[in-house]
């Protein structure tokens, strides 16, 4: 008995096996086909850096060697002809058997020196800290920089335009490291945990995208650089309990909306030491930001971005490098807000510049004197979405926009001249959202393409007659697998609310019959910091919902008023003072006007989901719309608006002192007393951007007012939920399981 019993075991052992060992059925979409195999992930193409005649690049690939690693390769941009420049084994450090690896690299001037990024480690969002070293293509010397100082502890190292020198941060203080004889000259000492030279704080770094904090001057004798002083910055403490049989706090320096700011400044020291030259920049330094800053075409002045709390009044400032004193050159204003200005780009002569701004209602090109004087070079009722390049030999312009669509992107040019004619490039036989790495001169880019449906292709094509001079990947193997779906392919739709018309994308079920009545899932995120209606590959989201579709499902996406589409500043700036007012009202206008437009819509069977904005969105259309949602599952959401930072929240919303009533009506918490249907909330613990404390407050208030909800708490996870062992897949599983069990689709 007990040899058969044993028998059966092992049997039924190794039949599961067997079973498990069976390949996925291609037509059906799994959690772990998507979230654990990583099956849809797509062809890769390593870091390029275009060399400055334009004809060719470097590019990482994965050496053959048996060294492992990863070798620089150069190839030659019209024949795709290629040589491995450095391979692996010269990145093997002196008594060491295996070669350091490139998370990133830069090359000198000459190309002489290539600087790798390695060993890295996050600092919030991304990994900028870590070790670098330089290889001498000369000499073939490897070394690494830092000296004595710790361990992964350098950040945003980079050339002197001669290459002789490198700077770098550590510990919040600026180095400079002389590369012949290896001599580290200390430029600032008194960096701290609250005076940070040359980075940034959370805040700066979260909503300004600032992380790197100094400049080389050209003729490399100074750095400009940011200093911001963190005294009397409230703390968040983030609260570990998994580490230790006792929790411990992790404190965030976090200037929540309304409550005081880093004090903000710019100096300039010699790269051989000095005391630092401060920049005389007018106001208080707490309630003012200096986003962005860099020398002003020659090595006597920088050109600083000074922008008001309220950001909505822009500076621009000269700076003296010898004296520290400021001369205004140019200013915007807006009722509403103004964004960074990313794209300010000096032409050769060094007396004018290019500026992108919206001071006739749409994002255009200028041409800026040192003077001030200023020139429109695009003209009509169109967005500017992104400078790519600028050929000033034949004196073009070229650019991204889309004119007709706002969900794609395509290239254009115009002439430098002025006279706003524009020239598309981008293939008409090709819609959806073309990207580029226009190489200097602009006679070859590498170009990307993909739509909703069509995953991405990579070329390198000649301009401007766009021609594909040779295929890099055209994702043969995920198209295959894409196409062997059970679907119904994607469509895109346009909503008209009575206000303004509204893009979306709807995903029917496989086998969809227009006589049966579908329930629905909305998929948002409606603030001003992203679309979600794009006409462009994104495998991780489209295939999530490819999965939701093939559970019967009809999944909807819809972008409000306010979201960053290039359809002018009124459509984007409708949304000032309004975040979960305006765009919740268009959220659920177009809710109303799909179930009108299209018979299949089960109207008492309506869910949404989005993270971060978009789960504040989704918590503002079952707490503000009771009678229209069925089940919300809201994810690292924004509860109350007062409880995030001072630059997103007060760019959008003002001040909570000058406007309460505003950020009250916006808030997600204000309305959760009106709960009827199923919410689903989760949240990482350790949420260091929209903290978990958003959960709390809202539980209590659900609790108090006697509401029924479901709560999933991530210990571990950040803003992403993706540092604990199984997050990613768990968190969709979870959401597949939630929506399944609570608005079936049978």
């Amino acid at each position: 008995m007990k040899n058969r019993t044993l028998f059966l075991l092992i049997s039924l052992t190794f039949s599961n096996l067997l079973l498990s060992a069976q390949p996925a059925d291609p037509a059906k979409l799994t959690i772990d086909r998507i979230f654990t195999n990583w099956e849809f992930v797509g062809d890769r193409f390593g870091q390029v850096r275009w060399f400055d005649d334009g004809l060719g690049y470097t590019t990482t690939e994965r050496s053959t060697e048996t060294t492992g690693g990863t070798d620089l390769v150069y190839y030659d941009a019209e024949t795709g002809d290629s040589e491995i420049m450095i391979p692996a084994s010269r990145l093997i450090p002196e008594g060491e058997t295996a070669p350091i690896q490139i998370s990133n690299y830069e090359w000198s001037n000459e190309k002489d020196k290539l600087l790798i990024f390695t060993n890295t480690k996050r600092v919030w969002r991304y990994n900028t800290r870590g070790d670098y070293w330089v290889l001498n293509l000369g000499t073939l010397e490897l070394k690494q920089l830092g000296g004595d100082l710790p361990e992964s502890s350098l950040m945003f190292a980079k050339f002197s335009d001669d290459g002789a020198k490198v700077a770098y941060v550590s510990k919040h203080n600026i180095y400079v490291e002389n590369l012949e004889n290896s001599v580290i000259t200390q430029l600032t000492f008194d960096g701290s945990e609250t005076t940070i030279n040359g980075t940034f704080d959370w805040v700066y770094e979260e909503e300004f995208s600032l992380r790197d904090g100094f400049r080389w001057s050209p003729d490399g004798s100074k750095i400009a650089y940011w200093q911001l002083d963190a005294t009397g910055i409230g703390e968040y403490l983030m609260l570990n309990t998994t580490d230790s049989i006792y929790s411990r706090t992790i404190p965030v320096q976090y200037p929540k909306v309304g409550t005081t700011n880093s004090a903000c400044k710019v100096g300039v020291v010699s790269a051989n030491g000095s005391e630092t030259t401060w920049m005389k920049v007018p106001g208080d330094p707490r309630n003012n930001y200096i986003m962005r800053m860099d020398w002003a075409a020659n090595s006597d002045q920088i050109l600083i971005q000074h922008m008001n709390r309220l950001q909505n009044h822009l500076t621009l400032f000269y700076g003296d490098s010898e004296s520290g004193e400021v001369e205004k050159l140019y200013e915007e204003k807006d009722e509403a807000w103004i964004d960074a200005h990313d794209y300010l780009t000096w032409l050769e002569n060094g007396d004018e510049f290019l500026w992108v701004g919206e001071k006739d209602g749409w994002r255009h090109i200028y041409l800026i004197s040192r003077k001030g004087e200023e020139k429109l070079l695009t003209i009509g009722d169109y967005d500017v979405i992104e400078i790519e390049e600028v050929d000033e030999e034949d004196g073009w312009i070229y650019f991204i926009a889309s004119p007709e669509n706002a969900t794609q992107k395509y290239l254009y040019r115009i002439s430098m001249d002025g006279n706003g004619t524009l020239e598309k490039l981008s293939p008409q036989n090709q819609p959806g959202t073309h990207v580029y790495q226009i190489a200097p001169g602009a006679d070859f880019a590498i170009h990307t393409y993909s739509q909703l449906e069509t995953p991405s292709i990579k070329q390198i094509i000649s301009l401007p007659d766009h021609k594909v001079v040779r295929s890099i990947f055209d994702n043969s193997s995920l198209k295959e697998k894409f196409e062997a779906l059970d679907r119904t392919p994607a469509e895109f739709i346009k909503v008209d609310i009575g206000e303004v018309e509204l893009d979306g994308w709807m995903i029917k079920p496989p086998n969809f019959d227009d006589s049966k009545k579908y329930p629905v899932l909305f998929y948002v995120y409606g603030e001003p910091a992203s679309q979600t209606v794009l006409d462009q590959w994104n495998w991780y989201s489209h295939f999530w919902h490819l999965l939701i579709a093939q559970q019967g499902y009809v999944v909807i996406s819809v972008d409000n008023r306010g979201t960053p589409a290039p359809r002018g500043r009124e459509w984007r700036k409708s949304i000032y003072k309004k975040i979960g007012v305006i765009n919740a009202s268009d959220q659920a206008k177009a809710a109303e006007k799909l179930i009108e437009m299209y018979d299949f819509i089960d109207a008492d069977r309506l869910a949404v989901w989005g993270w971060s904005g978009g789960g504040s969105m989704s918590l503002n259309l079952i707490f503000q719309y009771p009678e229209l949602y069925n089940t919300a599952m809201a994810i690292a959401f924004v509860a109350n608006q007062r409880f995030y930072d001072t630059i997103y929240q007060e760019r959008y919303m003002g001040l909570p002192q000058d406007d309460p009533e505003a950020f009250e009506n916006g808030s997600p918490i204000t309305y959760a007393k009106n709960l009827k249907g199923n919410l689903l909330i989760m949240h990482g613990v350790m949420d260091d951007n929209v903290h978990y404390q958003n959960a709390e407050v809202l539980i209590n208030e659900l609790i108090a007012h006697n509401k029924m909800f479901t709560v999933m708490p991530y210990p571990n996870g950040s803003h992403g939920i993706f540092e604990g062992r199984n997050y990613m897949r768990h968190v969709r599983e979870y959401m597949l399981w939630y929506l399944t069990s609570n608005m079936p689709a049978e």
